[in-house]
């Protein structure tokens, strides 16, 4: 996710900065428009950028040589969409390349387009799928922030196979052997930050729900039902 400065050549880097910016610019628009409308909003967004920092801040080796990275984008995809998000994750992208040296600033568009675009673009589409049926929301939000992390490593490995193709067989090759290098590692991480991310939101209905009804994240009868079935988890618990 974190492509370092100088791997990409001069040619996709200026590709991967012009496909982020129009993201960029309607996201900023976006994100003045709700701070003018409700500054309510700003501990959710708070709390949404923290996330993304921290989680993506952390690396952990894999067995393949490489490393990986949480994405953490799932709860601002949630609950501020694909724009607002890709503005907060190119903000946390941006402060990760000069103060933790994690990406570069050249390389910066191909990151946006990788964690802060494409992986929540991803977990937007499950979102949509599953947002109107009666599937559980926890399993709705693992399986987004799921989705926007696993995702985000494919067009990494994407983004890197167009740079570096294989002498035999070309960007397909390539692209295989750059995700087999990341997969490894990311597929268990992609379930545990599903689970994390589950119960965080989990916090949040409990503590909040007024303002994800607000935003329509989900319905007032989405997350009465999904507080009564704890509700009733937790009297089952007592009784038992």
């Amino acid at each position: 996710m974190h492509i370092m400065e100088g791997f990409l050549p001069a040619e996709w880097c200026v590709v991967w900065w012009l496909i982020a910016l129009p993201f960029i610019l309607i996201g900023t628009l976006e994100l003045r428009a709700i701070m003018q409308k409700d500054r309510e909003y700003l501990p959710l967004l708070g709390a949404c950028g923290a996330f993304i920092f921290i989680l993506s801040a952390l690396k952990l080796p894999s067995v393949t040589g490489s490393c990986s990275h949480p994405t953490g984008t799932g709860l601002s995809i949630l609950c501020f969409g694909p724009f607002i998000t890709s503005v907060i994750g190119a903000i946390v992208l941006l402060f990760q390349a000069l103060i933790l040296a994690h990406g570069g600033l050249s390389t910066l568009g191909a990151n946006m387009i990788s964690m802060a675009i494409g992986g929540p673009l991803a977990g937007l589409a499950i979102y949509r799928l599953l947002k109107n049926t009666r599937v559980n929301i926890y399993l709705t939000v693992f399986l987004v922030t799921a989705a926007a992390d696993l995702v985000t490593y494919i067009i990494t490995s994407f983004e890197l196979a167009l740079a570096y193709p294989a002498q035999v067989g070309g960007v397909g090759t390539s692209f295989l052997a750059f995700f087999a290098i990341f997969a490894i590692t990311q597929i268990p991480l992609a379930i545990v930050e599903g689970s994390i991310l589950a119960l965080v939101f989990k916090y949040i209905v409990q503590m909040k729900p007024e303002i994800l009804e607000r935003r329509g994240v989900f319905s007032r009868e989405q997350i009465e039902r999904a507080l009564s079935a704890e509700n009733a988890g937790l009297l089952g618990g007592d009784r038992s």
